[in-house]
């Protein structure tokens, strides 16, 4: 992918073992055709191995690889328990490691990725009593009355990247991964405050959030409408983002650090307190992939060319959907909006292109005419 100048690769044995590669860690040259593979996409090794070949046959250089949903992982994790999606038990595989072995088999990156912030999804809560609803109630957010983020059918709840003792478990999580496994890359999407459903001003307001604010500010948070404690949880995100970088850093140094993003660049007290533009400026990421899913062409570019004229340090690798609602004369001239901005593009997601109606027949020509007369920069 070259998102950074990299030295070259020094496989840790232990890792290597952990993850079952059998071969170097690939390096994509030229522009990065990635997509996005769900953790709804597979649940046996065969289907790992599927969606590996089907997508590095049908062109694409780089797998964002859904390994961590809601506080449940898809690999042999020592710190989090396995996904419900895979019953909830060790499925006699680990998806994870065949993922990047296979991947670097036929010389795909293979970016492991994660949602960072939610830790569980739905209105029933997890069985689990080692999950984190159940096991760290207190690191949740809580209103002004003390009540806890309620569970919702179709929607996650949030830890509080307030919290230093949750910044430090994030951080552990992910160390446990790039560590153990020759990913070559951590996608950090959901890097934000998960607050679709609830008002801006109503969380976090426990006792320990509002302290650490107090601490800072010397005054408690206003009830509604208080710009500094908006930019403030905004700053505590970036805290994470950071401490992230440095442990990455720190293990895998040439390993690419990379964020979902929104399709415009953001600031800390936007609406989720995810401050893009300045991951980007501070070079705290080595990549960002707008998710850049307007269906008109006209608002596709508008947005594109805000993260253009951001004159960003860093890779922009323009989010593409693709799903049903955009046909391929549509598709065609999003691809071509986004690669005249930069070259390299990530399509949402793999059951669209591969799945049962999928569209891989219509869609993946459009991707590999897009090669034509580009250059990575």
């Amino acid at each position: 992918m070259n998102l950074r100048s990299l030295a070259p690769l020094v496989l840790p044995l232990a890792a290597l073992l952990a993850s079952g590669c059998a071969t170097p860690s690939p390096r994509v040259v030229g522009p990065v055709r990635a997509l996005w593979v769900t953790r709804f996409d597979y649940r046996t090794e065969d289907d790992v191995r599927r969606i590996v070949a089907e997508t590095s046959e049908a062109g694409f250089n780089t797998l964002m690889f859904q390994v961590r949903g809601n506080g449940t992982a898809f690999w042999r994790s020592s710190l989090e328990p396995w996904a419900d999606e895979l019953g909830g038990r060790d499925p006699g595989f680990d998806p994870l490691a065949v993922a990047v072995e296979a991947a670097h088999a036929r010389g795909v990156e293979l970016h492991a990725w994660v949602n960072v912030m939610p830790s569980w999804r739905g209105a029933t809560p997890p069985s689990d009593p080692a999950q984190l609803w159940n096991a760290r109630p207190d690191w949740h957010w809580f209103d002004r009355g003390g009540t806890r983020q309620p569970l919702v059918d179709g929607f996650y709840v949030s830890l509080n990247p307030c919290l230093p003792e949750v910044r430090r478990y994030l951080v552990d999580v992910f160390r446990e991964l790039v560590a153990g496994y020759e990913v070559d890359g951590l996608h950090l999407d959901y890097v934000r405050f998960v607050d679709d459903l609830v008002e801006a001003d109503a969380y976090p307001r426990d006792p320990r959030t509002v302290a650490l604010f107090f601490s800072e500010h010397g005054r408690m948070p206003r009830a509604e409408g208080d710009d500094a404690f908006a930019r403030w949880k905004g700053e505590q995100v970036t805290k994470l983002v950071r401490a992230i970088r440095a442990m990455v850093d720190e293990e895998r140094p040439e390993l690419i650090l990379s964020a979902a993003v929104g399709a415009v660049p953001e600031g800390p007290a936007d609406r989720h307190h995810r401050d893009s533009a300045g991951w980007a400026r501070e070079g705290l990421v080595d990549a960002v992939f707008p998710m850049n899913y307007a269906k008109d062409p006209a608002e596709f570019s508008r947005r594109a060319d805000a993260w253009r004229r951001l004159g960003s340090p860093v890779r922009v690798v323009t989010g593409v959907h693709v799903g049903p609602d955009r046909p391929p004369d549509v598709l065609a001239r999003l691809l071509a909006h986004a690669v005249q901005r930069s070259p390299h593009v990530c399509l949402f997601a793999y059951s669209f292109l591969f799945g049962a109606d999928g569209r891989a027949d219509a869609i993946v020509p459009l991707v590999r005419a897009l090669d034509a007369g580009i250059a990575a920069p």
